[in-house]
């Protein structure tokens, strides 16, 4: 059998032309073990507010590798096999019957994050921080590494022809460098510290910087990727392997001729949140992306008596049309980042993608995974 039931047939493609029971896909069987599984979509219906999207461009993120290695990120766990990606865009070669800012043709970019719509977070705006959002790659919810996906059209957003798939599938790590700095408040003229280069230390440099900030400084115990980051045009990088806590703040502030006015921690490490409060001035802010310690003891005396505001970062929300017109009109580039690229359906390539993302060798920033080419 071919195709889904339920498509409109305002467009002229028929869905003989899409063996959708040969849908593959990347799977996590088992901590440690991926495998290119058929998913059949075949008995699937395309809802009136959906699209089918044929996959071009997925990007493997940290919490992909962190669920391949240990099977589980905090509370959310894998129990059963999961299709991985999130960071992802592709192409509309469907569309429900009520679908009317997208057509077939199009490429957009899939925010991976697809809230309830109903509850009081969601009807705020903070839909975010809703308790039953159903979020790509996260236990038990599948995500976009795989030929096709049916996705709420509200969730997609058109990219612009100067933009390419690549790029389109970068908006997703680039919403959390641009929330970090919507919730850090970064105006034009700020001093930031950034704590940790990794893919999204570096999105929140690039993001900090199109928002007007002036001196921007980075640190990392990885000279490779502070290496990346002097040449992305950090105005300072400082490696801090071995330093004491108090060296590294005061490297900070001499870098910056002064303590930051906003703070961003991407490690989520214990002494890269206690340098990042201490690096930030009296009334500034202090924002926390990284997830990786669920405790920690931190100088809140130090903090608060300052009236440092510490502020916590979940994914994001409403920073998809940012991320389209910053990368549109060249305010960021983000294809420095994308620095390997890998065909996922053959089992050698997809191991060794993961391999070069969980390791970093090579100069590994943002490993891409390219399905639309090939």
């Amino acid at each position: 059998r071919r195709g889904c039931a339920g498509w409109t047939d305002r467009h002229s493609n028929t869905m003989t032309e899409v063996d959708m029971k040969e849908n593959l896909a990347v799977v996590l069987t088992s901590a440690k073990t991926l495998k290119i599984l058929k998913n059949d979509l075949s008995q699937k219906s395309l809802g009136e507010l959906e699209v089918l999207i044929r996959m071009k461009s997925v990007g493997i993120c940290g919490s992909d590798v962190h669920y391949v290695d240990h099977g589980r990120i905090g509370d959310f766990i894998v129990n059963s096999p999961m299709i991985m990606g999130h960071e992802s865009a592709g192409e509309v070669i469907r569309v429900g019957s009520s679908v009317k800012h997208l057509s077939v043709g199009d490429n957009v970019a899939l925010e991976p994050g697809i809230p309830c719509r109903t509850c009081q977070h969601c009807r705020t705006g903070m839909y975010n921080l809703c308790p039953d959002i159903k979020f790509f790659a996260t236990p038990p919810i599948d995500g976009s590494l795989q030929s096709y996906v049916i996705h709420p059209s509200d969730f997609c957003f058109k990219l612009p022809d100067n933009m390419s798939t690549e790029e389109g599938a970068m908006c997703e790590p680039l919403s959390v460098g641009v929330y970090a700095c919507q919730r850090g408040r970064v105006k034009p003229g700020d001093s930031v510290a950034i704590f940790g280069a990794g893919p999204i230390g570096l999105v929140c440099f690039l993001a900090a910087r199109a928002f007007g900030a002036e001196r921007i400084v980075i640190t990392d115990i990885d000279e490779s990727r502070l290496k990346f980051a002097r040449k992305l045009g950090v105005s300072a990088a400082i490696n801090v392997m071995n330093k004491e806590e108090s060296v590294v703040v005061k490297d900070v502030i001499r870098a910056l001729g002064s303590q930051s006015d906003v703070s961003i921690e991407c490690c989520g490490i214990t002494s890269a949140t206690r340098q990042a409060i201490q690096s930030t001035k009296n009334g500034g802010t202090c924002v926390c992306v990284g997830l990786n310690h669920s405790e920690m003891k931190l100088p809140v005396f130090n903090c608060f008596v300052r009236e440092v505001d510490l502020r916590g970062v979940f994914r994001y929300r409403n920073t998809y049309p940012t991320c389209i017109s910053l990368i549109s009109s060249k305010r960021v580039d983000v294809k420095p980042l994308i620095t390997h690229r890998f065909y996922p359906f053959r089992q050698s390539e997809l191991n060794e993608a993961f391999d070069v993302a969980r390791t970093g060798k090579d100069g590994a920033i943002k490993v891409m995974f390219d399905l639309g080419t090939k």
